[in-house]
């Protein structure tokens, strides 16, 4: 029986794919900008300081992406999808989820920089974004 003034819980939505915008361009022009505005402190990405060390992707976030069952791309801002552009917009970098309703944002800057640097941060966050949206992975 439901409380008076409560809704029940609707079914979650299921994530089919997740995808980690860069708040930075790709390509060699756009990285060494990146780079060089990164080491001038002028520019700051959350989400390459996750997946990222000095110099290549850290071996726990390609073990963190194995876990999860579903596909966990990036892409650079300029490497988006036109669907995915309009599901981020210009609140980069961020996590989205796709779902049957569409495209998500589960992760923003703010989440992301929360993280500091730490893959396993990512991986609990978002698990509780997604509940917290009523979305989860698909039963293994």
């Amino acid at each position: 029986m439901t409380n008076p003034g409560t809704q029940p819980q609707s079914n979650p939505q299921v994530v089919a794919e997740l995808v980690g915008v860069y708040n930075a361009d790709g390509g060699i022009a756009g990285e060494a900008r990146y780079v060089v505005g990164h080491l001038l402190g002028r520019l700051e990405c959350a989400l390459c300081d996750i997946t990222h060390g000095p110099v290549r992707r850290k071996k726990s976030f390609d073990a963190f992406r194995a876990r999860l069952g579903v596909p966990f791309a990036v892409a650079h801002r300029n490497e988006r999808s036109p669907a995915i552009e309009a599901a981020t917009g210009d609140a980069l970098p961020c996590v989205a989820a796709r779902t049957d309703a569409g495209w998500v944002v589960v992760l923003g800057r703010a989440d992301l920089s929360a993280f500091g640097g730490e893959v396993d941060q990512l991986e609990q966050g978002l698990r509780h974004a997604l509940a917290a949206q009523n979305l989860t992975f698909p039963a293994p």
